[in-house]
């Protein structure tokens, strides 16, 4: 199995500690980038995309958790004839992730 860098595991793991709005922050990580001579300008960058993949994700889930709140306020629908093919996701739009405030993308 190949093992990758210390430095990219160290990336990897402040990622996930910013996108996942850890109480440490990933500051730890910080710490080992710098030792390992990963340039400012890098940890930036990673920095910023996972605040931006952390912020998606928060704007997602506010926009379900409202369109929820809001369909209990309406009148109750009749029921209607399960159609199995009811709950089949539909996707709209071609990208996979919106690019972060610099343009950078994150896919």
């Amino acid at each position: 199995m190949a093992e990758l860098h210390p430095s990219i595991v160290a990336l990897v793991s402040l990622a996930a500690n910013i996108a996942a709005n850890h109480p440490k922050q990933g500051l730890c990580q910080v710490d080992k980038l710098k030792e390992y001579g990963v340039a400012r300008e890098q940890i930036d960058l990673v920095i910023e995309i996972a605040r931006h993949i952390r912020d998606e994700a928060a704007q997602a889930l506010d926009a379900s958790f409202d369109a929820a709140y809001l369909e209990g306020f309406q009148p109750a629908k009749p029921r209607l004839k399960a159609d199995p093919f009811a709950n089949i996701a539909v996707v709209e739009g071609g990208a996979c992730c919106t690019p972060t405030k610099s343009g950078q993308s994150c896919c």
